[in-house]
């Protein structure tokens, strides 16, 4: 008979109850997924789907959208589409009242344009601020007055960057905007914190979608990127799948306020 801890106590006299793994499984939850007809968005809406969400995919491509759906539910899974622009703020707010509440938020629209901070023309600064960081802004807001109202908690994951973290060529209205999220997002889960309502964001790396097509095609940015990738690759959208779903699940349940990088190695000097 072994002893522990030289008390002369037992394992026959303490029985060791082991710990339960916190599901990754999302079976009952309503998820929401903002700019997922394409790209990162897309694969979010998958990878919750797969894990046994209702999943709501918003973008403003209506044909588009009820494309990816059909596909989904041929496939097994639950989702309808939602044609939302959530730089329209009274409208995403209003969609979101009508259609909600959602237990899941993954918010994935983005925009980028890319120049000199020196030539940064001010209706690309609006056009790029008022989806990033705006859009952002008031589509979290509204996810979680919905929840409020239902006494309901919920977990609400905003995809940022790795330029939310640091500086990038040509992209300071971007990593200007990614910032912002990062902030208000910190804000916003000591709030509701309380409430059970997490708030978390992602931050992947360069991702191969069509976003990033034309920084793919230039030469000069990919050795700049695969020279900051310790990796040694870029991203690809299944990259994202797993984490996602965990944000999203009880496996993450003290998790909020918090930056997931997905950056290969990037910020870590």
């Amino acid at each position: 008979m072994i002893s522990a801890g030289g008390s002369g106590a037992t394992h026959k006299d303490y029985p060791m109850t082991l710990p339960t793994t916190p599901s990754f499984r999302l079976d009952g939850k309503r998820a929401l997924v903002a700019g997922g007809s394409s790209g990162i968005g897309l694969a979010c809406a998958v990878a919750l789907a797969q894990a046994g969400a209702e999943v709501t995919i918003a973008a403003r491509n209506a044909e588009k959208l009820q494309n990816i759906v059909d596909e989904l539910t041929a496939a097994g899974m639950s989702a309808r589409a939602l044609t939302m622009d959530v730089a329209d703020t009274a409208a995403t707010e209003a969609a979101i009242l009508a259609n909600g509440p959602f237990d899941v938020l993954v918010n994935s629209a983005g925009l980028a344009i890319h120049a000199p901070a020196v030539e940064t023309a001010e209706d690309d600064f609006d056009a790029v601020a008022n989806i990033n960081f705006k859009g952002a802004y008031f589509l979290t807001r509204a996810v979680a007055k919905g929840l409020l109202a239902a006494g309901k908690p919920g977990s609400l994951i905003n995809i940022t960057s790795q330029m939310a973290l640091v500086g990038g060529i040509d992209r300071a209205v971007y990593c200007a905007t990614k910032h912002a999220v990062e902030g208000f997002t910190k804000a916003m889960a000591i709030e509701w914190g309380k409430q059970d309502i997490r708030v978390n964001t992602i931050g992947p790396t360069f991702i191969r979608t069509p976003l990033t097509e034309q920084t793919f095609n230039n030469p000069e940015r990919v050795a700049w990127i695969m020279e900051k990738i310790k990796l040694g690759r870029v991203g690809e959208v299944t990259d994202i799948m797993g984490p996602v779903v965990y944000l999203a699940s009880d496996a993450s349940g003290l998790m909020t306020g918090s930056h997931l990088s997905l950056d290969g190695g990037w910020t870590a000097d």
